[in-house]
């Protein structure tokens, strides 16, 4: 299984690009999208991050399905806007899923030999032994390698977009590099950030 960004929606562009005059404005009424708002929108988000001009970035809000290893799960999982609307469970699915094809390629056969093992050593055990059952099912859970990947659909937006993308783009790991080439691709991501030029 390789890392995945698939369906992808972006909400509330224009929005937010004529909600950064905000500050500056005297009435408060909404007008059509402008050259001078996209102007000012672009000088805005090309500031550094933590300076507070580029706010109005929370406004470009973006859901998405992505399908990960759990090493790169936990690197994510930092973000303080990176939410999870929905995700894939071991809970629910870990005896159903093909351990195998939810690895990356690089993941070591033998760690997921261990682990088919455990699966059928699990389904062996009578569902009357409620503790042996239970004590199969930790030493299974406890085994998935990190390289076993999970899908989520996931909300974030352009502003903490814009920070991964930041701290991530030369990464060790090649699917903070997809990451960024797919965030380098949302509609006006480029113009707004100043990245990915």
């Amino acid at each position: 299984m390789d890392f995945n960004i698939g369906k992808t929606e972006v909400f509330g562009v224009e929005y937010a690009i004529k909600a950064s005059g905000n500050p500056m404005r005297v009435s408060f009424n909404r007008e059509e999208l402008n050259e001078k708002d996209l102007n000012r929108a672009i000088k805005l988000g090309n500031t550094k991050p933590g300076e507070g001009h580029d706010n109005y970035l929370k406004g470009c809000v973006v859901e998405f399905d992505i399908t990960a290893p759990l090493y790169w799960w936990k690197q994510a999982q930092r973000y303080h806007f990176f939410e999870y609307v929905s995700s894939q469970s071991t809970m629910h699915c870990l005896l159903k899923f093909d351990i195998g094809s939810q690895c990356v390629s690089e993941t070591n056969k033998k760690i997921i030999e261990i682990c088919n093992d455990l699966k059928e050593e699990y389904n062996n055990i009578p569902d009357e032994n409620k503790e042996e059952k239970q004590s199969k099912w930790r030493e299974l859970v406890a085994s998935i390698p990190c390289g076993f990947c999970l899908g989520a659909t996931m909300v974030t937006n352009y502003q903490q977009l814009k920070t991964m993308y930041l701290q991530r783009r030369f990464h060790k790991l090649k699917e903070w590099h997809v990451f960024c080439e797919w965030c380098e691709k949302l509609p006006y991501f480029k113009e707004l950030t100043g990245l990915g030029k």
